[in-house]
């Protein structure tokens, strides 16, 4: 990969809510509102985001309550997926939450997301539980899949 090609993860100010919506928009069939993007911008929060050549890629959502994170949002723009970029901001989440004191790693993906599932598989999260019927999809609902990745 040539310098002007590299991605770089950075902190995500509110400013980016718009630009992150739009990818929500194209990669989720079921996105976050702007809203919900934007009351993720808090003390107990850390938006990262993913760019190359200053074009946001994607971004990632985490909460951390004393030592357990929780992963509430990963998304990279449907042109740029199955390139690393996911993967990329993964490792970043993991090494920022170890340094930020936390044990645990968790997070919930709907059972029919085979790409995000391969992905956390990949890193080492474990299947923790089940949440039936949780996600709403274009036909009824489907389970959300609980996973935890200890940090320890």
């Amino acid at each position: 990969m040539s310098n002007i090609d590299a991605e770089v993860i950075v902190p995500l100010r509110v400013e980016y809510v718009v630009v992150m919506a739009k990818i929500e928009k194209l990669a989720h069939t079921h996105p976050w509102s702007e809203n919900s993007l934007k009351e993720c911008f808090g003390p107990l929060y850390r938006v990262v985001g993913i760019k190359r050549q200053d074009d946001l890629c994607g971004f990632a959502i985490v909460q951390q309550i004393i030592d357990e994170a929780t992963l509430l949002d990963i998304c990279v723009a449907p042109e740029k997926q199955g390139s690393g970029l996911g993967a990329a901001l993964m490792q970043q989440l993991i090494d920022d939450a170890k340094n930020a004191g936390a044990v645990v790693l968790m997070l919930e993906v709907r059972q029919s997301n085979k790409a995000a599932k391969y992905l956390y598989d990949k890193v080492g999260f474990i299947e923790a539980g089940r949440r039936k019927n949780y996600y709403p999809t274009h036909d009824g609902y489907e389970d959300a899949i609980l996973m935890d990745l200890s940090l320890d």
